[in-house]
């Protein structure tokens, strides 16, 4: 046990640590990615979005709308984005972040652009957008007339240089035109860094820009709110965290947040455009509104574009194509609700996946059986999973690929170590005992070695007994060639047939076969499974028949004796040659009803213990009370004719009839019955004993059919 447990030590350690240093080189980091989506895809809940986080899309129904009513070609005169704007203004919007760059002058003309300018210095809380990036714009300084970054970033410069990563620093930024930029509130960043495929599974939630951190598009629109409403907002950045008071928000060394996506794409409220250009210009000639300003009241509002030939769609995991603003959104949505994400501690993770791949390889080398180690892969590759979409739920994203390549190498290796330090020699005891043992036993020899010793155990057993009718008389016709040829035949059929229905085959004497139920493994329906056994040998003995006369020559037919009771069950024999089997008066008469069915003419007899066990899976008759030779007590017996569903032979009522009269000593009404049935031998049976107690009657009768009697 403690070498098994060493080698499984070490099998699951060197898999966890040969998984690990792949880890750190990026190989599982495209196939965690597809686990991540599944995780987001299952745990998507639009229902939970914050109500205070409203959208407005310029979508293609937009465009076609400025279009055909306004002949606008793209772009759009900004004047309208003024009246989108004060729509949001008259309904007492918190914030509005456009999710659009300005940073040329509108075709329309400076006046436009000032349109719009007076429009962002009437509302409460405007943030326009500036894309901070390596190459982005040609600017590298902050414009004088733009306002000033949120003044405190505490722990920033610490962050910058001992923390963050390539990216993070903006050298270049793209602003918008003095007549947006000065009337704004607020400037935020609008640029991201997804992952290496792509995919925006984060929020960068800053970028440092001439040494002052510009907030993104979600963050700016809080944190306007707040200075709009005179809050003094502490901001700290430290490893891992940004601190907005007393909210935290998990964040990567690119100053990136990992977002729970609500849902598919309008899981916070969405409007178009239009609605809202509609009803501002439908409030300024007193009609009534499109859309009802109630709806926008003290919301933090988003306009972005979601048309496709704006080129605002991005990948994320929800969908490969989601509007850009809507990421902004939801990065809101996490920060308002507390349900960002972050990722489990790379130390946490790494020691969870070295107990798992531990675990793993432990668990299947302490295994003794095939099962053992099925059941420890049906165990262990699950726990990496179940752990992923827990985490999840939980707010982690756990590595699910890595813990799970860590499990699967770990539980292939032990296996492949088990077979190399063990396997062989099982397989040898297997092949060299499999012509004398059925699988079951040696299973379990292998699994316990201490089974080869000498011994049994007492249990009940329902042991099953057959011979060939007239067997001597057809193999004495009979050349050895075909005399094997046929028993191998006939006994191959039957042995298959026994262990299909779980049977052990305990020998084969000459043409006799002895099998046994519920040894070596408890079987609750031994008695069904060995009647059901006896009635198929049976069928398939009949379906053989015709062909082995003509091969043969022979008709074979064969009875059989079934019996249940207690047996004394197990490896008897000298230390040097033993065999598995059973020893008992049980065994010894299910031998003999076997014999007693030519006293009938029947060939399928079973006592009444085994009848009993049954519970009515089979279909039947009571033959008698019978006393067979070596036994005092009598017994009561029955033919099994066929299974539960069967229907029954013809003539059962005048044979059951017949017993019944033959029992009380009426001997002659009990003739006349089964004079009724001549084709059934049982029948004829009992009506020549009827016969001979006619003229010999029974100084004193009990009804028991006494083999050693003359009949």
């Amino acid at each position: 046990m403690l070498k098994k447990l060493l080698y499984g030590s070490l099998v699951g350690l060197a898999a966890g640590l040969l998984t690990l240093l792949l880890y750190t080189t990026g190989l599982f980091e495209r196939l965690e990615y597809a686990t991540w989506a599944m995780r987001v895809r299952c745990f998507l809940q639009p229902e939970r979005a914050s109500t205070q986080v409203k959208v407005i899309l310029l979508d293609q129904g937009s465009l076609d709308w400025g279009k055909t009513e306004n002949h606008w070609p793209w772009p759009w005169p900004r004047e309208a984005y003024g009246a989108l704007l004060d729509f949001c203004t008259r309904a007492g919007a918190k914030a509005v972040a456009f999710d659009v760059l300005f940073t040329e002058p509108s075709w329309y003309g400076v006046e436009d652009d000032e349109a719009l300018g007076a429009a962002a210095e009437r509302s409460r809380a405007f943030v326009a957008a500036v894309h901070a990036g390596q190459t982005a714009g040609d600017t590298e300084q902050w414009p004088p007339d733009a306002p000033t970054p949120w003044p405190g970033f505490d722990g920033l410069e610490a962050w910058v240089t001992s923390v963050a990563g390539p990216g993070v620093v903006a050298p270049r930024a793209a602003f918008p035109v003095p007549e947006i930029r000065s009337k704004a509130r607020m400037l935020a960043n609008v640029s991201d860094q997804p992952d290496v495929d792509g995919v925006l599974r984060r929020a960068t939630l800053f970028r440092v820009f001439e040494g002052r951190a510009v907030p993104s598009l979600g963050l700016a629109a809080w944190l306007a709110d707040r200075q709009a409403a005179g809050e003094d907002v502490a901001v700290h950045v430290e490893p891992g965290w940004l601190r907005l008071n007393a909210v935290r928000l998990p964040i990567d060394e690119a100053g990136r947040c990992l977002l729970r996506y609500r849902g598919p794409s309008g899981s916070h409220k969405v409007f178009s455009a239009a609605s809202i250009i509609q009803s501002e210009l439908r409030l300024q000639s007193g009609e009534n509104p499109v859309v009802s300003p109630e709806e926008l009241k003290d919301a933090y509002v988003f306009f972005g574009f979601s048309a496709p030939g704006l080129l605002d769609l991005r990948p994320t995991p929800v969908s490969k194509v989601y509007p850009g603003v809507e990421i902004h959104a939801t990065m809101l949505d996490n920060l308002l609700e507390r349900a960002a994400l972050r990722d489990v501690p790379r130390r946490t993770a790494g020691i969870s996946l070295l107990l798992l791949a531990w675990a793993s390889g432990v668990l299947v080398s302490l295994s003794r059986k095939a099962w053992h180690s099925v059941a420890a892969f049906a165990l262990c590759l699950p726990v990496p999973f179940a752990l992923g979409f827990a985490g999840y739920a939980a707010g982690f994203w756990w590595p699910m690929v890595p813990s799970g390549s860590a499990v699967l190498l770990a539980l292939v290796g032990a296996v492949v170590v088990n077979y190399a330090t063990e396997g062989r020699q099982k397989a040898f005891i297997k092949s060299a005992f499999k012509f004398y043992l059925g699988e079951t036993v040696i299973d379990q020899l292998l699994a316990d070695p201490a089974r080869l010793s000498l011994g049994g155990e007492r249990r009940e057993l329902t042991i099953f007994f057959s011979d060939i009718e007239k067997f001597s008389s057809f193999s004495e016709r009979l050349d050895p060639g075909q005399l094997i040829g046929l028993l191998n035949e006939y006994l191959s059929e039957m042995g298959d047939i026994i262990k299909e229905e779980g049977g052990y085959l305990d020998k084969f004497i000459g043409d006799a076969i002895v099998a046994f139920w519920n040894a070596p493994v408890e079987q609750p329906d031994h008695a069904a499974r060995a009647c059901r056994a006896a009635l198929r040998c049976q069928r398939r003995l009949a379906e053989r028949r015709a062909e082995w006369r003509e091969r043969y020559g022979a008709d074979v037919r064969m009875r059989i004796g079934v019996n249940t009771g207690e047996v004394t069950v197990g490896n008897m024999g000298s230390r040097d040659r033993f065999n598995y089997t059973v020893l008992g008066d049980a065994a010894n008469l299910a031998s003999r009803l076997e014999g007693a069915n030519k006293a009938f003419g029947t060939f399928l007899m079973v006592s009444e213990t085994t009848w009993a066990r049954t519970n009515g899976e089979v279909m039947g008759r009571e033959l008698c009370r019978l006393t067979v030779v070596g036994r005092k007590q009598p017994v009561t017996v029955y033919e099994v004719l066929g299974l539960r569903d069967e229907p029954a032979p013809a003539g059962m009522e005048n044979f059951t009839r017949g017993v019944g009269l033959f029992r009380e000593g009426r001997f002659e009404e009990a003739l006349a019955s089964f004079e009724k049935a001549p084709d059934d031998a049982a029948a004829r049976a009992y009506g020549e004993r009827c016969r001979w107690y006619g003229t010999h009657p029974p100084p004193a009768w009990d009804g028991v059919w006494n083999l050693t009697e003359k009949g």
